[in-house]
């Protein structure tokens, strides 16, 4: 089978796309990443690429008149790469309709939360860690769903729990979460590359 074509988009360190390239590099993922695009300059992820001979770029949102127009751009360089897969991974930007209108059914998230919870508007990052803190559940996790016009409401290709435990930081909340993220996020690709993932209504069945 041909490998997959991916794009990735990334607005920070890009630690779940470094997962993502170690796992192609080792023959776990049948794709190849043809572009990685952010939305900050300095983004680590950025280096990340470089430094595994990957297409990368800085596209910066002022040179651009409104959110459509740039995301009609990000449409063009993916489509130029022939992507069939795109993949957020830390990308802290909302996709415009015409992007997931473009990919739809081909873009995946990962959401450092149990969705529903603590997910939709506002929650990002850190802030979702510290919304849980402060709520006071027992159970967090992360969530890799398929993209689609909402917020974090996508059908969901696969989920992991974490213990919340009384001790716990922001910090070393975020750490075991980061760490269950990078192996579903893993996984979910892996299965979407080998042709495993269908959606029917609500729910991804996994062949």
């Amino acid at each position: 089978m041909e490998p997959t074509r991916i794009g990735v988009l990334i607005s920070g360190g890009g630690t779940n796309l470094q997962a993502i390239i170690d796992n192609i590099k080792n023959g776990n993922i049948n794709g190849r990443i043809e572009l990685i695009i952010s939305n900050k300059k300095d983004a680590y992820g950025l280096i990340r690429g470089k430094k595994a001979n990957i297409d990368t770029l800085y596209l910066d949102r002022k040179q651009f008149n409104s959110e459509e127009e740039y995301n009609l751009e990000l449409i063009k360089k993916f489509k130029e790469k022939n992507v069939d897969l795109v993949v957020l991974a830390g990308y802290l930007r909302v996709l415009s309709k015409d992007f997931i209108e473009a990919f739809r059914g081909r873009i995946i998230n990962i959401h450092p939360s149990l969705i529903p919870s603590f997910c939709g508007k506002g929650f990002y990052g850190e802030k979702v860690h510290k919304a849980v803190l402060d709520y006071g559940v027992k159970i967090t996790g992360a969530t890799v769903h398929f993209v689609d016009e909402g917020t974090d409401t996508g059908p969901i290709i696969l989920q992991e729990a974490v213990e919340v435990e009384d001790t716990d930081t922001l910090e070393t909340l975020k750490e075991k979460v980061l760490r269950v993220e990078h192996k579903i996020l893993v996984q979910a690709v892996k299965l979407y590359c080998q042709n495993r993932l269908s959606i029917e209504g609500r729910k991804v069945i996994i062949k």
